[in-house]
């Protein structure tokens, strides 16, 4: 698995499944994963958005509350520019 995740170009999420005795079995594992994605996702699944320039929502209320980012498309990868993000831990 290490030579796996240091082979990974960056991505967008990574989803890591375990109860929480194999993830504290695993940090040095998750920690070298957590540098090649920008959300890390315990024991859920991504969303499945696309990375790509076709793919946007975001502007003006009421489409986005922030029209700095959106949360999808080639826009979305300034929103993971470290740090990194946790979810579901």
């Amino acid at each position: 698995m290490f030579q796996f995740v240091s082979q990974l170009e960056g991505q967008l999420t990574a989803s890591v499944h375990g109860n929480e005795l194999a993830i504290s079995r695993n940090q040095a594992l998750i920690e070298r994963l957590q540098y090649a994605v920008g959300r890390l996702i315990f024991n859920q699944m991504p969303t499945g958005v696309e990375v790509c320039c076709s793919m946007n929502h975001g502007g003006p209320f009421p489409s986005s509350s922030d029209v700095r980012s959106t949360s999808v498309g080639s826009g979305a990868l300034l929103r993971f520019v470290r740090p990194i993000c946790y979810q579901g831990r």
